[in-house]
């Protein structure tokens, strides 16, 4: 594994990508507790995560980084090489949910908890945004799908992304995960709002000729079944 100074690519504006990613983080963590507090049905990961959590009385966010550290160590044999921000990602984004869910009061009344699932999914799609337009590399699972991909080139990304999470979603499930109208909410609406959102936040690559052109096609075709991770 490459040493951390040679996990952060060369390239300009790195001040701004470093705060927009790690904001990006933080705002995902956000955006999971929000909906972990709607009650209304969470993305596959997060289901898989709300099981393990109750089953084994770990907190939701230790959940999210102790499985991104297997998940991570399966990158090794698909010769998959973390990035800063995969590293960031596996550190951050559980403790901001953590930290959320000690804060956020439950969503009691039904209205509240649509309100809830919304700005959990809206802030998801911003995050994600920002998360993949840094550039500084996939998060744990999602670098498990590209890493499988890459290794097995005639698989297609969303065979292989669906695959992982249907079996992620089955095993939350039965975990006592929370699956409902959020979780066919989210499927449908993130591809969408991180559409909508990466131009405003895909930072160019040096010399580009179109600023963030690369990064925003990227981050679709990465995004198509579902958001980052």
């Amino acid at each position: 594994m490459s040493r951390l100074s040679n996990l952060v690519p060369a390239g300009v504006r790195l001040p701004r990508r470093v705060t927009q990613l790690f904001a990006g983080l933080v705002l995902y963590g956000l955006s999971m507790a929000f909906m972990v507090e709607s009650s209304l049905g969470l993305n596959p990961w997060d289901v898989f995560h709300q099981g393990v959590s109750k089953a084994t009385g770990i907190s939701f966010g230790w959940v999210v980084l102790l499985t991104g550290v297997p998940v991570l160590a399966l990158w090794i044999p698909l010769r998959q090489r973390p990035g800063f921000g995969t590293i960031a990602n596996l550190v951050v984004i559980g403790f901001v949910a953590d930290g959320a869910l000690a804060l956020l009061a439950p969503g009691e009344s039904m209205a509240m908890r649509i309100t809830y699932l919304v700005v959990g999914i809206a802030l998801n799609g911003v995050a994600t945004a920002m998360y993949i337009g840094a550039r500084f590399g996939p998060g744990p699972r999602d670098g498990l799908m590209t890493g499988i991909v890459r290794r097995w080139p005639r698989l297609s990304i969303r065979l292989v992304r669906t695959s992982i999470e249907v079996l992620v979603l089955g095993i939350g499930f039965l975990l006592g995960g929370t699956i409902g109208f959020g979780t066919v909410a989210y499927a449908l609406g993130i591809g969408p709002l991180v559409q909508l959102f990466m131009p405003a936040f895909a930072v160019p690559e040096d010399g580009s000729a179109e600023p963030g052109t690369a990064v925003v096609q990227a981050g679709s075709q990465q995004l198509a079944p579902a958001a980052a991770g």
